[in-house]
């Protein structure tokens, strides 16, 4: 039996690791595609961030290491509210710590500047990116979540034959999304990762936060319905 006080531990390290990792990427790697890891690079520190905790907590916590993950979770009946909740107190902390940890590194850096939407924060609108607008950020993080879920719902099932791969099913998942909307959002799909920097950042990156939890939650229980209502229950009825 794996004590809740275990699984606080792992979803905190797990969302940290996400967070310093995938917009460490950002920050300390470079994004100019020339002498940086380009959006390529980018795309795959938050995939493979997610598969690397996958294999090293997902057997304690089951690697959530985001809040729209686990609301999908008791929407879908697969976790407790109760729990739920734990995972994401532990998911916002080990976010913040992820952010914290990089600003240090950031600022210690010659010519470190706190800029707008900073520590790789998500944001939309006029001077972020390729400057989308409102509607788009939103579709896009509601859709990308949708999609994200999908996979997390499916790779999991205790139907899949193939359970023993989810970690890289929805590592590669992230991938995809990122490499297709990093100009949009730069990509939350989770509250948690947009929260940590956010703190730090300031600004517009705060102002902004709401869309990046109320639009990856919406995705994240719209994908626990559509899953259970068409794909588990049709086969249960069997």
């Amino acid at each position: 039996m794996i004590s809740k006080t275990s699984k606080f531990v792992a979803e905190m390290l797990g969302t940290m690791v996400l967070v310093l990792m995938g917009c460490g990427s950002a920050v300390i790697a470079g994004a100019d595609g020339t002498t940086g890891v380009g959006l390529l690079g980018i795309s795959f520190a938050f995939g493979l961030s997610v598969v690397a905790m996958a294999y090293a907590i997902g057997h304690i916590s089951g690697c959530h290491i985001n809040p729209a993950i686990s609301i999908a979770m008791v929407a879908a009946g697969r976790m407790k509210m109760d729990e739920a909740i734990r995972y994401i107190i532990a998911q916002i902390i080990g976010a913040i710590i992820g952010a914290g940890i990089l600003y240090i590194i950031f600022m210690n850096h010659p010519g470190a500047e706190m800029k707008e939407w900073a520590l790789g924060s998500n944001g939309w609108g006029t001077g972020y990116l390729d400057a989308y607008n409102t509607t788009a950020a939103f579709v896009a993080e509601f859709i990308f979540t949708f999609i994200f879920l999908m996979v997390i719902l499916g790779s999991t099932s205790t139907k899949n034959i193939n359970g023993g791969f989810a970690g890289l099913a929805i590592g590669f998942s992230l991938v995809l999304i990122h490499i297709v909307g990093i100009k949009v959002t730069g990509i939350s799909v989770n509250p948690a990762r947009s929260i940590g920097p956010a703190i730090f950042a300031g600004g517009a990156a705060l102002s902004q936060l709401w869309l990046f939890v109320v639009a990856p939650v919406l995705g994240g229980v719209a994908a626990a319905f559509t899953y259970n209502l068409l794909m588990e229950r049709p086969e249960q009825a069997k």
